[in-house]
């Protein structure tokens, strides 16, 4: 079997198709050939969806090969697919990178190697707002690649790669950048103050996004790890805490009462190896976070003043049940000034739950349900939460299981009504149904009371509405 594979990906490196033989970001919209694009479009992503260039590496010759072929003619004639998805391109690179895991031939895999490199260039062409990202990949790619490594095309790859995406750079881009900085400058490929600036801004890039937060907030901190742990051999070379000390110290002394100063002075005099405990530091230390912790508190009073609803969101998880909706009804009043239905809707449903599910008032509850319901179109949340205090109340509600049901049948036909004009709360509302209908008044208790299926009967206790009889 692997010498099968062996020979599909060898005869599709000598039928395989010129990548500049196309125009690049040509789509398959009003071409002649359209559906033919489409049908190998569908057959190939059938197979490679999902899948990473491992994955397609071990795959049988016969998959491989439907594959592949389908791709080139999908690529053939229609590079850009659509004009909106750049699967091509992506799934072309994974396909190459399958084949260059199998290949053998120095000649074959220098091939591969620069298909896959183009196809990223035709991306960053055809699709120029994911350009950032795909600079950094590209570059990630040419320093494991044998081809490139660690040579000064692919330091140029990397730098434009940090030049494109800013602030934004991924993290995967760290490591193997740090890796061949450090090389570069031990072999005498690159100057002291151009490693120390390569390795200040990445620093840099990877603080912002880990102060922001995020998913991806511990794989910036595990690739700034690995990236500073491959700068230890050469960070005494390249770095000098006196250097900075006197550059940044006067700084401070012009503008001691400003936290961007305060903070750039201490953040950078510790990345270069200043010691924290030396008097100096202790000081600008201290300074920065009594500065930071006064423009932070005054920060967060202006923005819960001009956020109410988040204040009144804070005071609920802290337990201050009637603090929150006294904060919910100065959100409203805010988004009423601002003709903002939707917030008002949000604020509504927030005061609903707390009544309902806090306060256990349920009445209450209902009414600021309505009301939120009232001002958002298509929404089925606040007539899930009335159809859950109704399925509640049914334990209480009257004195015998006809009557308990019949606020069952109440309760799910707001889970009904829910469903029907909003598809999100579908599936919940479906279960709840579900689960409930087993409550409904049985046949028995219906013609016990010489009622018809469908006829209206109000429901009991605070329910106070009018449904359709019905039975199990």
């Amino acid at each position: 079997m692997k010498k099968l594979l062996k020979l599909a990906f060898a005869f599709m490196f000598f039928t395989g198709l010129s990548l500049t033989g196309y125009a690049q970001c040509d789509t398959w919209v009003d071409n002649p050939k359209q559906s033919d694009a489409e049908n190998a479009h569908v057959i190939y992503r059938g197979i490679v969806k999902g899948k990473q260039p491992a994955d397609l590496s071990k795959m049988d010759a016969e998959n491989f090969s439907m594959a592949f072929d389908n791709w080139k003619t999908a690529y053939e004639i229609a590079p850009a697919a659509d004009g909106q998805r750049p699967f091509h391109y992506m799934d072309g690179r994974k396909l190459y990178k399958a084949m260059l895991e199998k290949e053998t031939d120095e000649a074959k895999k220098k091939e591969y190697t620069e298909t896959i490199l183009s196809l990223y260039d035709q991306q960053i062409q055809c699709f120029p707002k994911a350009a950032a990202a795909l600079y950094g990949r590209k570059a990630f790619d040419m320093f494991y690649s044998p081809f490139y490594g660690y040579r000064q095309t692919t330091a140029d790859a990397f730098a434009e790669a940090v030049e494109k995406a800013g602030d934004k750079t991924e993290y995967l881009v760290f490591e193997p950048y740090g890796q061949l900085v450090v090389y570069l400058y031990q072999n005498k490929k690159m100057e002291q103050l151009k490693a120390r600036e390569i390795f200040l801004r990445l620093n840099e890039i990877a603080d912002k996004s880990i102060e922001a937060g995020g998913q991806y907030k511990a794989y910036y901190e595990s690739s700034k790890a690995r990236m500073n742990s491959h700068f230890k051999p050469i960070e005494d070379e390249i770095f000098d805490c006196e250097y900075f000390k006197g550059k940044l110290l006067p700084e401070v002394e012009k503008n001691p009462e400003d936290l961007e100063v305060l903070k750039y002075a201490y953040n950078k005099l510790r990345i270069q190896g200043c010691d924290t405990s030396a008097t100096f530091m202790m000081d600008l230390k201290g300074k920065y976070e009594a500065k930071a912790s006064e423009v932070n508190a005054a920060l967060e009073a202006e923005f819960l003043a001009n956020n109410p609803g988040v204040a009144a969101k804070r005071a609920y998880d802290e337990g201050k049940f009637e603090e929150a909706i006294s904060l919910y009804e100065e959100a409203i009043s805010k988004a009423e000034e601002e003709g903002d239905k939707d917030k008002q809707a949000e604020y509504y449903f927030g005061i609903a739950s707390i009544q309902y599910r806090k306060l256990e008032n349920k009445r209450g509850a209902r009414e600021f349900a309505k009301k939120a319901a009232s001002l958002r179109d298509g929404w089925g949340r606040p007539y899930m939460l009335i159809g859950d205090m109704y399925a509640a109340s049914s334990r209480t509600c009257g004195n015998d299981g006809y009557s308990r049901g019949l606020a069952v049948i109440a309760a799910i036909d707001k889970y009904s009504y829910a469903k029907s004009i909003d598809s999100d709360v579908a599936e919940e509302a479906n279960r709840k149904i579900g689960l409930y209908r087993g409550s409904m008044p049985t046949k028995e208790d219906v013609f016990q009371r010489s009622l018809k299926v469908g006829t209206p009967v109000r429901v009991a206790c605070w329910i106070g509405e009018t449904v359709k009889v019905r039975h199990q």
